[in-house]
This record gives structure tokens, C-alpha cells and sequence, in this order.
């Protein structure tokens, strides 16, 4: 558990990157979280399941299992009121997208997107970690 806090911590504020991603890799990040995003607003769990890596896809098995995570577990990810890419940082490593959602009880909430570049050079996503912002919001 200590680790997964200095992990947040570290990356709420912003690790400076060691070597800047492309243009073009930040840009196929945001419109792969923001596909998923819009996937999960038209309940479609097989295309938003698509996105996830395959580490995520086997942990959770099929679109349905995943999906029944993501509303249990997610719902502003889920039902966002609107979203807000931040800045794209590295750690250890890997690359992390940050980004700002407003939830549907108008609360503000930092989800990190570790990612993930597969073989054939497309990235996915590798997890989502949803911190509230205090003070922000109901």
C-alpha cells in the first residue's frame, strides 16, 4: 500500500520526463483513452475491452467482466461530464496519462493511465488509478 501512495504521489506531481514523447504518440494516447471513454458512454464493452492491454484483458477475461468493473469501480470514467487530458509523464519507464474528469456527481477526479506500446508500435491501456480531488466539486 505504501508503495501504490508514493507512486500516486510521485506522479500527482508531475515527474519530469527523462525524454519527451512524440507528438504523435501523445496524440494516439489521448484519442485511445478518449475511444474508451466514449465506448463506455454507449455501453459498447467489446470495443472499449479492445483498447485495454492484454495483461488487463486477462485479468478481467471478457468485455463484460470489464465492463461490470469499470461501473462498479470507475462510474466517472464510466459516465464523465467532461474530461480533460493533462500532461503525459514518465516513470520508471513507462509512460502515464494524466487526465482530469469531471464524474456525473460533479466531483473532479485525477485518473493516471499507465500505457502500454505493444509490438506492432499501437499503444493500450495498462490500468487506470481514479484519485478524488479534494475540495473540488459536490
Amino acid at each position: 500500500m505504501r508503495s501504490a501512495v508514493v507512486f500516486l504521489t510521485l506522479i500527482l506531481f508531475a515527474l519530469p520526463l527523462k525524454a519527451e514523447p512524440s507528438a504523435g504518440a501523445k496524440a494516439e494516447i489521448a484519442s485511445i483513452i478518449t475511444r474508451q471513454i466514449d465506448a463506455f458512454r454507449r455501453d459498447d464493452g467489446i470495443e472499449a475491452f479492445g483498447y485495454a492491454s492484454p495483461d488487463i484483458q486477462a485479468k478481467f477475461g471478457t468485455p463484460a467482466g470489464f465492463m461490470q468493473m469499470v461501473i462498479e469501480g470507475y462510474f466517472p470514467v464510466y459516465r464523465p461530464k467532461s474530461v480533460r487530458f493533462l500532461d503525459l509523464v514518465e516513470h520508471e519507464g513507462s509512460l502515464i496519462q494524466r487526465v482530469l474528469i469531471e464524474g456525473p456527481d460533479d466531483g473532479a477526479y485525477l485518473a493516471l493511465y499507465p500505457m502500454i506500446q505493444m509490438p506492432d508500435g499501437s499503444w493500450r491501456i495498462n490500468g487506470c488509478y481514479l484519485l478524488r480531488v479534494p475540495g473540488q466539486g459536490a
